[in-house]
């Protein structure tokens, strides 16, 4: 799954832990973690609140684009 691979890589690339990401968007580490193994997606609204946290785009997120 594209999101999978593209938000472990943002992940990485940002330097923050996964408890840094969970409190500043208001999830669990659990939903991050769920989220990095590809179990689960954000919703609309989390994922809008990663892609500013992550500074990447949601259509680069959702393999719609490269940047």
């Amino acid at each position: 799954m594209k999101f999978t691979e593209r938000f472990n890589e943002a992940l990485k690339n940002s330097g923050k832990t996964q408890v840094e990401i969970a409190r500043a968007i208001n999830v669990t580490k659990q939903c991050i973690t769920d989220y990095k193994s590809g179990k689960s997606v954000p919703s609309l609204e989390t994922l809008c609140l990663l892609c500013r946290f992550l500074e990447v785009s949601s259509d680069y997120l959702l393999g719609l684009s490269d940047y």
